[in-house]
């Protein structure tokens, strides 16, 4: 096929957004749809390949085969190799055993099915994983298996009969993207069903510009009608980019916006209207050159350069880095993809040999460091096992493991057959318990939580990231506390607690009364003031403990860090206006009862002068960015005495 420099170009209006977006850059909220962008371009590019050699009599698997693994894998492996040592050197035994599992999935063409299975892809840790990006090569990959069997079917030798097929597939997984966005949000991210759709929209542009059924349009040839068209398609994607964010259902109907956008720009951007001259300008040309090298390189910057700094990096560092994966893409680009292209350089056995020996070595080191629970015995240089470091952010469950939903009504969740305290609420209920039976150890406590699902009858939120299922089940849990709590006259004393953010937040609804509504601060503390009316109504002393105060960085991990590379522990402590703004709609609320019920304050424990610690000595109050750890938990119950503050109010 012919080369257009402004395929080029519009990838480089791809991998920009996407880089700038992983950096955290507030006016690219939506980059993420880059990767929509280039799903489009290499749905066109391949099925155009294909369809063309096929034509020809000269198509092979074996050969198209050949120059996918040329095309990707060295590269790839190269970026893998490099990040080993960065790796062994700042990561903690269970970031580096996560590191290894990807090490092992993504020369199979599975890291999007590890990642789809290890959390979404805005979560907080998600940040954290060098090869997160590579769940987008594991789909092309995907596709690269399958599609060309299809089109190598029989049927597909009628050219009505491959577009309709492709346009059928293409409906199909778009409506099972939309299904999933608000269903299995994960799996519709990460999964290839999902995204196929957006693949199949470059492969029916191929057909149709193969078989002339474009350049047919009357509209192809009227020079205004082409120049407002690529400037809507490029309009579309600018859109994606600056409005959607990680609130934004996706992929669903939404992505339809920059796809839509990139098939108007393949279509009518051509060199001959200011779109295509724009595209095709050399920076942007250049920078499509090495995008591949570019998007290989940027994430495993951003997520060393947060793990080796206790705090978020700056925006000057990232911007550093953004540039400095540019210039690392040119270099492998110029060193590494070329060469590897070059069949007079790289036979076919020279290739193949390098991607099973590749995948073979990277595999293998993987396997041993998820084996070894990610080299479990490494110290930080001064004796001190990293896993003792690890073990000390753990996840505050309470009581157990188990308490977590439905398990948490099982015997392991209570200290007592009749427990006179009972804690309800989410995971900032979860990490009060231990704080309570450091104050008072042979307390009789039974702990109802599940994580994210707040203490508030009636008032179910949902997300992008907790969809309808799990509403579902957080309003049934729900029930079964407040069923539990009528049939047990022992309680005496509820402990309410939670961020509350799941309903006040902007990136929340919330159901009630089978509606779904928005969040607001009025609606929350009705419904909260009608569930402690409703605990008193059953004779239970309500106490409602506030968020800890945090400052939006994860302070375990910066604590961890601060051991690690020898930095004063107090280098993770911050100012008290900074917890403000950060739990303002929380405190808010809680203000909003604090005159009829009784509210115990966290942050005037944590925080003295305006200023708030994050450890007592050498216990750490915090396992993550808000939680408090067991040892942090247990601490400030002794400190602050947390059974009498709840007991006190007889």
């Amino acid at each position: 096929m012919d080369y257009r420099r402004e395929i080029d170009g519009l990838r480089a209006i791809a991998v920009v957004p996407v880089i700038f977006f992983h950096a955290g850059f507030s006016a690219f909220s939506g980059g993420f749809v880059g990767v929509d962008v280039f799903f489009v371009i290499s749905g066109y590019l391949i099925t155009s390949i294909i369809l063309r050699e096929r034509e020809q009599g000269r198509f092979s698997l074996l050969t198209f085969y050949e120059r996918r693994a040329r095309r990707i894998l060295p590269a790839l492996f190269f970026v893998m190799l490099a990040c080993l040592p960065y790796a062994w050197l700042w990561l903690r035994p269970r970031d580096l055993q996560d590191f290894s599992q990807s090490l092992v999935a993504i020369p199979i063409f599975a890291s999007n099915f590890l990642f789809w299975r290890e959390s979404g892809y805005f979560a907080e840790a998600a940040e954290l994983k060098p090869l997160l990006h590579t769940w987008s090569l594991a789909v092309e990959e995907q596709y690269y298996l399958l599609f060309p069997l299809l089109l190598m079917l029989p049927w597909t030798l009628r050219r009505r009969w491959t577009l309709a097929a492709l346009t059928a597939i293409g409906i199909v997984s778009m409506l099972f993207a939309h299904w999933g966005s608000r269903n299995e949000p994960a799996a519709a991210f990460f999964l290839l069903p999902a995204r196929a759709w957006e693949l199949m929209i470059g492969a029916v542009l191929a057909v149709l510009f193969l078989h002339g059924n474009i350049q047919r349009l009357p509209v192809i040839h009227q020079r205004g009608i082409s120049e407002i068209l690529g400037t809507i398609g490029l309009i579309l994607i600018a859109y994606a980019v600056v409005a959607f964010d990680a609130a934004t259902p996706y992929p669903s109907l939404y992505a339809l916006v920059p796809t839509l956008g990139t098939a108007l720009v393949i279509i009518f951007g051509t060199s001959q209207t200011a779109v295509g001259r724009l595209l095709g300008h050399r920076v942007l040309v250049g920078i499509g050159l090495v995008s591949y090298s570019a998007y290989l390189w940027h994430q495993p910057l951003f997520a060393f350069a947060r793990h080796r700094s206790p705090t978020e990096p700056s925006n000057w560092l990232y911007l550093g880095l953004s540039i400095f994966a540019i210039a690392l893409a040119y270099l492998s680009w110029r060193y590494v993809e070329l060469p590897f292209r070059r069949k007079d350089i790289f036979s076919r056995k020279a290739v193949l040999t390098f991607a099973l020996a590749g995948s073979a070595i990277l595999g293998g080191i993987g396997a041993v460091g998820h084996l070894t629970n990610g080299f479990i015995g490494r110290t930080d240089g001064y004796g001190q096992l990293l896993a003792e470091l690890d073990h000390r952010i753990r996840p505050n469950l309470g009581l157990s493991v188990t308490c977590d939903g439905d398990g948490t009504f099982s015997p392991a969740c209570r200290t007592s057959e009749n427990p006179e305290i009972v804690v309800w609420g989410d995971s900032y209920a979860m990490h009060l318990v231990q704080g309570i039976l450091a104050s008072n150890p042979s307390a009789q406590v039974v702990q109802l939580t599940k994580s994210a699902c707040g203490p508030i009858f009636g008032l179910t939120p949902i997300s992008n990231q907790y969809p309808i299922r799990w509403s579902e089940e957080c309003y049934a849990f729900t029930g079964k506390v407040r069923d539990w709590l009528t049939s047990n006259d022992s309680v005496r004393y509820a402990v309410l607690s939670s961020p509350f953010a799941q309903y006040l937040s902007a990136n929340w609804q919330v159901i009630i009364d089978g509606q779904t509504v928005d969040t607001s601060l009025k609606l929350a503390a009705r419904e909260l003031r009608r569930t402690l009316e409703e605990l008193v109504s059953l004779g239970i002393e309500p106490v409602i403990f506030s968020p800890p105060p945090a400052n939006g960085v994860n302070i375990g991990r910066c604590l961890v860090k601060s051991r690690m590379f020898s930095i004063n522990l107090d280098y993770c402590n911050f100012r008290y206006d900074v917890s403000e703004n950060s739990h303002k709609s929380a405190y808010l609320l809680l203000e909003s009862i604090a005159g009829d019920y009784p509210v115990v304050w966290l942050n005037e424990m944590i925080c003295q002068n305006r200023r708030c610690g994050t450890h007592f000595g050498n216990d750490f109050i915090y396992r993550d960015g808000g939680h408090l750890s067991y040892e942090g938990s247990s601490a400030l119950g002794r400190h602050a005495n947390f059974y009498g503050l709840i007991t006190s109010r007889d």
